[in-house]
């Protein structure tokens, strides 16, 4: 049964799937350069997702750890410490990550991150890469100055695969929480 931070994730990565879908309705050759926006929007969309999911998936496992009430001082601490690290939490790196499911339940997450040909330290590592790229559009805008052809930040079929590759993480992450133990 997926987790309703997965559930929420679906709903959530739909934005960056519909600025893909608007960039396709809208390209032409030569693609207008102001329709670029909309490949660099999905991707901050996409990660945006992905951290969302992280945080929600994280206070599913704690609350279900904890128990339902705030009863004990402990369960108290640890809710209040996992809401704490989570305003500081930003970017979805394995980097960022890693600690944060080590600290409250203590696995490393990434080691999980295991598909067809895709192996955990491959997707640490593209992880870790998407999440600068996202830090780079979202605080540089990776916007081509007037009248300067420049490579594209995020082209059509590396964001397709950007976005797979989340959905791909999300399903890893919530196999490993949904096992018994």
């Amino acid at each position: 049964m997926p987790s309703r931070a997965s559930l929420t994730f679906d709903h959530a990565i739909q934005d960056a799937v519909d600025l893909v879908n608007h960039f396709d309705k809208l390209n032409t050759q030569p693609p207008p350069p102001e329709n670029e926006v909309l490949k660099r929007a999905s991707l901050v969309m996409a990660l945006a997702a992905l951290e969302t999911y992280f945080e929600d998936r994280l206070v599913e496992a704690v609350d279900s750890l904890c128990g339902g009430g705030d009863s004990s001082a402990q369960t108290r601490f640890m809710r209040d410490s996992l809401a704490n690290d989570l305003k500081y939490f930003h970017t979805p790196s394995a980097d960022r990550v890693r600690p944060l499911f080590q600290k409250y339940l203590g696995l490393d997450i990434t080691d999980s991150w295991k598909w067809n040909m895709m192996e955990p330290s491959g997707a640490r590592n593209e992880l870790n890469k998407l999440a600068k790229k996202r830090g780079d559009i979202a605080h540089r805008s990776g916007r081509p100055a007037n009248g300067v052809p420049a490579k594209h930040a995020v082209s059509r079929d590396d964001l397709r695969r950007h976005i797979h590759f989340i959905r791909s993480l999300v399903v890893a992450t919530d196999a490993v929480l949904a096992e018994p133990g």
